[in-house]
């Protein structure tokens, strides 16, 4: 297929293309499964095998620019690999990663400590010439190829036993947040715990789809060069956020790296932005603690100050908020998914959020479904709030917070009835993106207003507000399938045992994992 051909592709053909490529894929992910490959670790083999797959594929285009220098050194690249077999391909494989391995550039990053799981040399050569190389990557267009990839790394988010579901938020979550926040040519985007990139590509998506006719020169160009910026504490799931942005065109092989790896919670922000999209890991406690300026400091072996924060805790999407806040340029705006805890937990969460509806406008909450989230038990919304300069005598920036609750009555499942889009449009259509004054609560009673004074008068600044009440638990003919009460009943289990380890941890007891409930758990 031509690069003209690749450019006229339909959606549907398109769509046809990537479904197509992702069973493959996975078809062989299966295959090296039985080999003792986990989902990531294959997700990650991939990663290298297609950059290097990809770079080849640029160098030989005849339309391409003409560069002095080879994105990848010759005797490291694509061509040395296919022109061996066996054993030898094997050990220059190993040579290939730690050569390509140095840091600096969105390369190192890729390669950052790679080594090769493929244990068996039948495998590999199997993988570099029959699926990796019999594929033209690059012509058939970075965004399928990408979409392609993005659907790898969902199936991927399945392997539970692995943990690979808490790097991935649900694509219909992530673009029903990024439509109402509408980022725009002149933002600059971050993702402090950017997990496989998927709020920053699907950012640039929307810039792309909404602004790119009227972008410059310069602007097209800043966009894969900077503006659009990610974090993530795991090397491998940095690879991953990494060779994910490259899939879709964003950033460069030889260029700086987009994607940072390290604790974010660290360092006071060495740069901020106007428009953060996140979805910190989930998890009670945080192995570090963090020095507020309230002075206080629980027992840890290792703990970092952060003048920056107003209050001191263990809790991991506390402290996330707080270096969120931080993140945030004046006038800049968020778009952040924390669980429940965030919004009712006292002592420093109410520090917390007293600071965020007075220094902040904290104009919206989705309460989100369960089900939703590969990781298990996990119940959860998204707050939308934007940094604002202080008010003349002390007048709090927000005044009224609007609360749409899209979990009362909704019941997901990860595969019988998995979230979609258009489950999300009646809220997006009452977010009003385009005049926030222009809300009204809806005829379904899901989008509700509540005033600065009727929630900072609430015990401990309860932010965690409901007020509908699913019709199933009084009527018996909407009585839910049998295998969507189950599953509901696992998740209320899963989150019930996450909270009884977070209280056994902050007494300082051990936490022993019950393997045998688990298991039942697990079986249900």
């Amino acid at each position: 297929m031509s690069i003209t051909e690749a450019m006229s592709t339909t959606p549907a053909k398109a769509a046809a293309q990537t479904n197509s490529l992702v069973a493959k894929l996975w078809n062989y992910c299966n295959v090296l499964r039985d080999n003792g490959l986990s989902t990531i670790e294959y997700v990650e083999q991939l990663s290298y095998l297609l950059f290097l797959k990809m770079a080849d594929e640029l160098a030989a285009d005849p339309f391409a620019e003409e560069s002095a220098d080879p994105v990848v050194p010759s005797g490291l690249d694509w061509q040395s690999l296919v022109s061996k077999r066996g054993e030898e391909l094997e050990a220059h494989y190993r040579k290939v990663l730690a050569e390509l391995g140095k840091p600096g550039t969105t390369l190192g990053t890729v390669f950052a400590k790679a080594q090769n799981r493929i244990t068996e040399p039948a495998l590999l050569e199997r993988l570099v010439v029959e699926l990796i190389g019999k594929t033209d990557w690059v012509l058939e267009g970075t965004d399928l190829k990408g979409d392609a990839y993005e659907g790898l790394l969902a199936k991927g988010a399945e392997d539970t036993k692995t943990g690979a579901g808490q790097y991935f938020t649900p694509r219909p979550l992530i673009d029903a947040m990024v439509q109402v926040m509408r980022p725009g040519p002149k933002d600059t985007i971050t993702d402090p715990a950017c997990g496989t990139a998927g709020f920053l590509i699907a950012a640039h998506s929307y810039i792309r789809e909404h602004h790119l006719k009227g972008l410059s020169r310069d602007q097209r160009l800043a966009l894969g060069q900077g503006t659009i910026w990610g974090n993530e504490l795991v090397p491998g799931t940095a690879r991953l956020a990494a060779m994910n942005m490259l899939l879709h065109g964003i950033g460069e092989a030889g260029g700086e790296s987009l994607i940072t790896t390290g604790d974010a919670l660290a360092d006071v922000p060495a740069r901020r932005a106007s428009l953060v999209l996140a979805n910190p890991p989930f998890g009670k406690k945080s192995a570090i603690t963090v020095v507020g300026t309230d002075g206080k400091m629980d027992r840890e072996d290792i703990s970092y100050d952060r003048s920056d924060f107003r209050a001191t805790t263990t809790n991991k999407q506390l402290n996330f908020l707080q270096h969120i806040m931080s993140l945030l340029e004046m006038d800049g705006r968020a778009a952040v998914v924390l669980p429940d805890n965030v919004l009712f937990e006292g002592g420093a969460g109410e520090k917390i959020r007293r600071r965020l509806l007075q220094e902040f406008n904290l104009h919206t909450i989705l309460r989100l479904p369960t089900g939703i989230f590969y990781a298990g038990g996990v119940k959860a919304n998204v707050l939308f709030f934007e940094k604002k300069p202080p008010r003349a005598d002390d007048v709090p920036n927000t005044s009224e917070v609007w609360v749409y609750d899209f979990r009362t009555g909704m019941h997901f499942t990860l595969k019988q009835r998995p979230l979609r889009l258009a489950d999300l449009a009646d809220f997006i259509e009452a977010y009003k993106a385009d005049d926030r004054s222009a809300r009204k609560e809806t005829e379904d009673g899901r989008f509700k207003r509540f005033t600065y004074e009727e929630l900072i008068a609430r015990d401990k600044v309860n932010l965690d507000v409901t007020w509908l009440k699913d019709p199933a638990l009084d009527d018996a003919d909407s009585l839910l399938p049998p295998e969507v009460i189950a599953q509901e009943i696992v998740e209320d289990l899963q989150a019930a045992l996450a909270e009884f380890e977070a209280i056994a941890e902050a007494l300082g007891g051990e936490v022993k994992p019950d393997v045998a409930a688990e298991e039942v758990i697990a079986e249900a």
